[in-house]
């Protein structure tokens, strides 16, 4: 162990002193050692299709939907009864109608849910529970 030489102190490459060294050596740590090429795309076409996709990004973040799309005037909506037993699928169904016309996805569904489909088309969709009771009330209520 003793015939080992101890290694030199390794300089701080970061921080208040590492930065005075470097000022006054001239050193720009920022554009030093970083390759512009690094994270640049290997062909044009690729370079093209990332502009256009990142435009695309951009220009749907700033889509702003119409404030009152609500047909005014018009009958009110179609009432649309999802009755069946428990793990038939009544919930997915209503998702992915939900997801048909809105093209967006919920996770929970909580009481009924109305769907703007059109300038004069509007649905709503319920879930009825599998016992008399609960189908009667919405067979009162239900157009389909």
């Amino acid at each position: 162990m003793e015939d080992r030489p101890q290694k030199a102190h390794h300089a701080p490459h970061s921080g208040k002193k590492a930065e005075k060294k470097d000022a006054a050596k001239g050193i720009d740590r920022k554009t030093h050692g970083f390759n512009v090429k690094a994270f640049a795309p290997k062909s044009g076409r690729k370079a093209l299709e990332m502009g256009l996709r990142k435009a695309e990004k951009d220009q749907t973040k700033l889509h702003v939907p119409l404030v009152d799309r609500t047909p005014k005037g018009n009958p009110p909506p179609v009432v649309v009864a999802i009755v069946g037993p428990p793990g038939v699928g009544k919930t997915m169904l209503l998702k992915s109608l939900v997801r048909r016309y809105t093209k967006q996805t919920f996770n929970h569904v909580k009481g009924p849910v109305t769907v703007v489909a059109g300038k004069d088309k509007r649905f709503t969709f319920i879930e009825c529970n599998n016992d008399l009771n609960s189908m009667i009330d919405i067979g009162k209520i239900a157009d389909l």
